[in-house]
């Protein structure tokens, strides 16, 4: 009897093991209750009813990413392309992703290739390729309300590529490259002209700066020769104050001697000398100087021959 109690004990104790659960973090465990939906354990200890209770689903709470295979798109200038899609999603209830759809993913995937095909058709080749940003929005708006009631939250899609036919590439390539030489060829131009603008302007500087020169050496030249007039007359206005000024200290110097009036009169006839100077044909001699001239000629003899005697003796 007691090998039966220990047996007992030992199957009870080892149910009650095997029925402990951890649900550990980011995850949530669906509980059924014979073949029933009973409650949703989230992150903890837990303890079910052996044989009774079951976990029907454990969901990851976590982010998850899928990368769909490449999908055939036509545009609406009749292109086929392919473009796969990257999806992030989150499981945001787990009751509902458990009993919402069967095979969540596989109905992500055909979802996504249908509104693909359905926004892809209503754009040109060029506005697919340009336009990521608006596809990758409407596709996550698309998604994330058809995946609502799966208790699926649609974070991000994202187009990983846009792969067109092969002779779609290779016109591209060629427009591509015929833009590119086009670029080049304008801003060689664009280039060549500013060279020749700023030569000419260089020139023009150039010539600026030389007739201010020539009319700065003009003006320079010109205050040189006006210095050197004014320095000239200034000079002969003083040779001719220092003449006159000689002149007027000789007659004081005269008037102070009293000369007689036989020295008046051979100064007299020097200054008619200096008057002739040789050019006049006639002179015209008052009578008062013609009367002395005589007195004159006789003291110049007198005055010589004193000087002859002084010079003999």
């Amino acid at each position: 009897m007691e090998w039966v109690i220990i047996v007992f004990a030992i199957i009870i104790l080892l149910l009650i093991v095997t029925n402990v659960r951890i649900v550990p973090q980011a995850h949530a465990y669906v509980i059924e209750r014979l073949g029933a939906y009973l409650t949703t354990w989230q992150v903890g200890l837990h303890v079910k009813i052996p044989l009774i209770d079951k976990v029907a689903k454990a969901v990851s709470l976590k982010e998850n990413v899928v990368d769909f295979a490449p999908q055939p798109v036509i545009t609406k200038d009749n292109v086929t392309m392919q473009i796969d899609t990257v999806v992030y999603f989150q499981i945001t209830d787990p009751k509902m992703y458990a009993y919402g759809v069967n095979n969540p993913m596989a109905a992500i995937e055909n979802l996504t290739a249908t509104s693909l095909r359905n926004i892809i058709g209503e754009l040109e080749l060029d506005q697919t390729l340009t336009s990521r940003d608006t596809i990758n929005t409407k596709m996550r708006a698309i998604l994330d309300e058809a995946t609502d009631p799966w208790g699926i939250k649609i974070n991000r899609v994202e187009l990983k590529n846009i792969i067109p036919p092969r002779e779609i590439q290779d016109a591209m390539e060629k427009q591509m490259k015929a833009e590119r030489e086009r670029r080049e060829a304008i801003l060689r131009a664009e280039g060549e002209k500013k060279s020749a603008i700023l030569v000419a302007e260089g020139q023009k500087e150039a010539a600026i700066l030389n007739a201010e020169a020539a009319k700065q050496a003009a003006i320079l030249k010109a205050e040189a020769q006006m210095e050197a007039q004014i320095k000239e007359a200034e000079g002969e206005a003083e040779a001719i104050l220092k003449v006159q000024r000689a002149t007027a200290e000789g007659l004081r110097m005269l008037n102070e001697a009293n000369p007689i009036q036989a020295v008046l009169a051979l100064k007299s006839l020097e200054a008619f000398a200096k008057a002739a100077d040789g050019k006049a044909t006639k002179i015209i001699i008052p009578s008062e100087i013609q009367g002395l001239a005589g007195l004159a000629t006789s003291l110049s003899e007198l005055i010589d021959k004193k000087d002859i005697n002084n010079i003999e003796s």
